[in-house]
C-alpha cells in the first residue's frame, strides 16, 4: 500500500504516544482515521493536534471510547466505525495499543499481570477479529501489530522481572508471523506487518500507572504507591526504608526519564512504521537500539540473559544498566 489518501484507518492507542503520532501522520496523508482509546481527553487532544496542522476537506477523524481487552467493547467500537463512517470496509488496522505491568509472577498481583497480558496480546486478536470481515471487504488492506523488542528478547535487564509485557509481545510476534501465511492462502489482498520497537519516548509508564490502579488522573494514590513498592522489592531491592514520598520521587523521575532520554521519539517512530508499510516489510524494526539487540541475540541467544550481555548491549545502545 503505496499511498494512504483516502483510505480508512483504524488505530488503537490512539490517545497518546506513537498511536498519537500514527493518527497525525495518517490525517497528514489525507487517510481517515477511527481511533480509540480509553482516555476521552488523550483523543481529544490528538484531534486537537490533527486540526491545528490543518486537516484536507472532508477527512474524518473519530474518537471511540474502548479498552481493548474487552471483546465487546471492541466489537461496539467496530460497529460505531461502520457507522461513523459510513462504510462496511477500512484499509489499515493499526494494533498498537498497549500497557506495561504485571512484572514478577511472584510480586505481582495476577489481576495486574492479566490485564497487562490482556490489552497488549488480547487487544491485538480481539482487534483483529473484530475488524477482519471489513478488511476483507477492501480492494487492499494492511495489518499492523505492534509487538516490541521484548517479543523476541524478554529483557529490560537482568534485575528487573518482565513476564507478563514480554510474553504478550512474543505472542503477538509469533501471531503476525503465522498471518503471513494465512493471509496469502485466505486473503491474499491483505498483508500484516509486526512492529518491534525499543525505547520509544513515549508515556506508557505513566498510562500503565492509570491503568493497573484505575486511577486515571495524574495523581500518584495509595494503590499506586503500593504497586510500586512491589515492582521495586521484585528488583531485589531492600523498600522498608522508603517513604511514601520516596516512592512518588521515583515514579516521577522515571516516567519523566522514560519518555524524555529515549534515543527515539514518538513521532519518529510513527515515520518508521509508515515508511515500513508503504514498502511492504512483514518486520519493523523501531530505533538502532532494536537493531543491534535484534543482531546480538541472534549472535549469541544463549547468552542473551547475561549479565554481561546485558551491560555490553546497555553501553552500545545508551540504556541505563538497572
Amino acid at each position: 500500500m503505496k499511498d494512504f489518501a483516502g483510505k480508512i484507518a483504524v488505530v488503537t492507542g490512539g490517545g497518546s504516544g506513537m498511536g498519537r503520532e500514527l493518527v497525525r501522520q495518517l490525517a497528514a496523508e489525507a487517510c481517515n482515521i477511527a481511533m480509540c482509546d480509553v482516555s476521552e481527553e488523550g483523543m481529544a487532544e490528538t484531534r486537537q493536534l490533527c486540526e491545528a496542522a490543518g486537516l484536507p476537506q472532508g477527512l474524518r477523524i473519530t474518537p471511540h471510547l474502548a479498552d481493548v481487552s474487552d471483546e465487546a467493547q471492541v466489537e461496539r467500537f467496530r460497529d460505531e466505525v461502520a457507522e461513523r463512517h459510513g462504510t462496511d470496509k477500512i484499509h489499515l488496522l493499526f494494533n498498537n495499543a498497549g500497557i506495561g505491568g504485571g512484572g514478577s509472577m511472584f510480586a505481582h498481583s495476577r489481576e495486574e499481570w492479566e490485564k497487562t497480558f490482556n490489552v497488549c496480546w488480547g487487544g491485538v486478536y480481539n482487534c483483529t477479529r473484530a475488524f477482519l470481515p471489513m478488511l476483507l471487504k477492501a480492494e487492499e488492506g494492511h495489518i499492523v501489530n505492534t509487538s516490541s523488542v521484548n517479543g523476541f528478547w524478554a529483557s529490560v535487564g537482568p534485575r528487573i522481572p518482565h513476564t507478563a509485557y514480554s510474553a504478550a509481545k512474543f505472542a503477538v510476534k509469533g501471531f503476525t508471523e503465522a498471518l503471513i501465511t494465512d493471509l496469502r492462502i485466505n486473503a491474499p489482498h491483505i498483508r500484516c506487518s509486526v512492529v518491534m520497537p525499543g525505547h520509544i519516548g513515549t508515556s506508557i509508564p505513566l498510562n500503565s500507572r492509570k491503568i493497573q490502579s484505575g486511577n486515571l488522573s495524574d495523581e500518584i494514590n495509595a494503590r499506586q504507591i503500593a504497586q510500586a513498592r512491589a515492582r521495586i522489592a521484585s528488583m531485589g531491592r531492600d523498600v522498608t526504608s522508603l517513604s511514601d514520598d520516596d516512592i512518588r520521587k521515583m515514579i516521577a523521575e522515571r516516567e519523566r526519564r522514560f519518555r524524555e532520554e529515549a534515543p527515539t521519539s514518538a513521532a519518529e517512530a510513527a515515520t518508521i512504521i509508515l515508511d515500513g508499510v508503504k514498502a511492504d516489510n512483514w518486520r519493523i524494526l523501531v530505533g538502532n537500539d532494536a537493531h543491534q539487540i535484534d543482531e546480538l541475540v541472534r549472535q549469541a541467544p544463549e547468552r542473551a540473559y547475561d549479565l554481561d550481555f546485558f551491560e555490553s548491549f546497555a553501553a552500545k545502545a545508551g540504556w541505563r544498566v538497572p
